[in-house]
């Protein structure tokens, strides 16, 4: 399990694969310096509300991995992702979809 700490002071954990695609994500979106919504859904244990933060391209962010690999990434998943990020409600996780293959990629 990884941890998002953002500001210092919110720590959410996220499992590493999904850490790593939203690190991806955050990381296109504040390199263009667009500031958006980061919101996920809390765990049970801590009242099963959600968390929603602001992001923006001087906000201080920690990617915590509890994994030493870094996981493979998943094209269709960063495209969905990316997808949510740019919506009016911003980033939110989302299912991993199949990973599309390059023949399903020509076919478009």
């Amino acid at each position: 399990m990884g941890k998002f700490i953002y500001e210092g002071s919110i720590t959410v954990d996220f499992d590493d694969r999904v850490l790593a695609h939203v690190q991806v994500v955050i990381g296109q979106k504040l390199r263009r310096g667009e500031a958006f919504h980061f919101t996920w859904r809390e765990d049970p244990s801590v009242g099963d509300g959600r968390t929603s933060v602001w992001l923006h391209p001087s906000a201080s962010l920690v990617y915590k991995y509890f994994g030493s690999r870094q996981p493979s990434l998943n094209r269709s998943w960063l495209e969905a992702l990316n997808y949510t990020a740019n919506s009016t409600n911003g980033l939110h996780v989302v299912p991993e979809p199949p990973e599309s293959s390059s023949s399903d990629a020509a076919a478009e």
